[in-house]
């Protein structure tokens, strides 16, 4: 297992100290070091790991060192990480994961550090996951809170808001959990282009809980499928399919319809939509500020019929015509602190101070897509992030008339509106609906 210590080393301090992405670095780094099967599974799952956990070790190596971590070298840090994280979450012998770090942070920094590193792990040895949760996270406060569960304390703050303001209090807990609970992978069947069936028997997988176009699969590489790699299914969250698709079925679609996914990028919500499209003889113009971006979502688009689709580097905010568009998806760019189990590190490069540029900019592209709906058109605004300050407070803002969500995304999964709430929105929950914490309004400008 020592080259899928060394991968999971790197893929850490690349992410810490480089700013990295863990889901982007990982699958190069188990290329490089040709790691399959079980040493890439741990590999991941040691990395991943860590990089949630971080805030609960931190903490413990306060107090196993006596020292503020952030003072320490990152080489010293990151590798005790990674060794409380082989004790307390992966059933490595202490023994080992005492062994194991000392040799890290020797070869990165010398004798000297090792001997630190040496020290630590073993007071960190000596108490396992519950008695350190005892010593450092204990009693109810939202201190404790996140120190116990590895949240910034700022996040857990917005999440106790939003779900008290849904009628989730006491439930921030449940909620945090789910959030180190690595997701379940799924595949979206985009409809007319792959069967779901057929694609279930091609992955191995079972049928969504939710969207009529899920399927979950029991591990792999979904890139290896043949539907994935000719693009008529892909990696796509269940409950971003359910609020994409919730926009065309809130009507019947009328043959020519002009349909619009102002921030399209990565593709996932505009390829399913323009399969939904095509199947009712509608258009889709997918609109992406950066061109790299752009080129994604001409990938993800690539199955949908020729024609469908029209793709267009442009700014949200002010892009288009008046009056243009029938269905209007702005899945706008937030926090994404309802997908925080998907990006291990994202809970920690967050800062509150980020909601005071995303809010302005999720107003100023709402208000332009309400210039760009036309009369009696329909508007899905969408969020990866419960934070009322992106959601509900954004569409409190606007003119349009907010229909009840609950309708249509019953229409899609087949349940009852009375599941989805008390309206008019519909706001997912990760520890509720295995889902990401997917928001979504259902908007409507009146008719002449």
């Amino acid at each position: 297992m020592s080259r899928a210590r060394d991968v999971a080393y790197d893929c850490v301090m690349a992410v810490s100290t480089e700013g990295a992405y863990a889901n982007l670095l990982m699958p190069s780094l188990l290329e490089r070091m040709r790691l399959e099967g079980r040493d890439a599974g741990f590999a991941t799952e040691l990395a991943y790991g860590t990089l949630r956990m971080r805030g609960l070790y931190d903490a413990i190596v306060e107090k196993a060192s006596g020292r503020d971590p952030r003072d320490l070298d990152p080489e010293v840090r990151v590798s005790l990480w990674l060794g409380i994280h082989q004790h307390l979450a992966m059933r490595v012998p202490p023994h080992a994961a005492v062994n194991e770090t000392v040799s890290q942070v020797r070869r990165e920094r010398g004798q000297g550090a090792s001997k630190l590193a040496n020290a630590v792990m073993r007071r960190v040895t000596e108490r396992d996951a519950d008695a350190w949760l005892a010593v450092v996270a204990s009693g109810d406060s939202r201190q404790a809170v996140a120190t116990r569960h590895s949240h910034p304390e700022w996040v857990v703050r917005e999440l106790e808001d939003a779900l008290a303001a849904d009628g989730h209090s006491g439930e921030v807990s449940a909620l945090l959990e789910s959030d180190n609970s690595p997701a379940r992978v799924t595949l979206v069947a985009r409809p007319g282009l792959v069967d779901r069936e057929e694609l279930i028997q091609q992955a191995g997988g079972e049928a969504g809980e939710y969207s009529p176009y899920a399927v979950v699969l029991p591990g792999g590489r979904p890139g290896d499928l043949e539907a994935v790699a000719e693009g008529t299914a892909a990696v796509q969250d269940e409950g971003s399919q359910v609020v994409a698709a919730a926009l065309a079925a809130a009507q019947p679609v009328e043959p020519g319809e002009r349909w619009l996914d102002l921030c399209s990028g990565p593709g996932g919500k505009a390829a399913l939509l323009g399969a939904l499209a095509a199947d009712g003889a509608a258009t889709l113009d997918a609109v992406e500020l950066h061109q790299h971006r752009a080129d994604l979502v001409r990938r993800s688009t690539r199955a949908v019929p020729e024609g469908v689709v029209t793709i267009h580097t442009g700014d949200g905010t002010t892009w288009g015509d008046d009056g243009t568009y029938d269905r209007i998806v702005l899945d706008a760019p937030c926090s994404g602190l309802g997908a925080l189990r998907r990006r291990p590190e994202s809970r920690w490069r967050r800062q509150p101070e980020d909601l005071d540029e995303l809010v302005p900019l999720q107003k100023a592209l709402l208000a332009n897509a309400e210039r760009l709906l036309a009369p009696g058109g329909l508007l899905a605004y969408i969020t990866c992030s419960p934070v009322l300050a992106e959601t509900r407070d954004v569409v409190a803002g606007t003119t349009l008339r907010q229909l009840d969500a609950r309708d249509s995304v019953a229409a899609v999964t087949g349940t009852t509106p009375r599941m989805w709430g008390e309206g008019p929105h519909v706001q997912l929950w990760t520890h509720i609906h295995g889902t990401d914490s997917m928001f979504l309004a259902l908007l409507e400008k009146p008719g002449v």
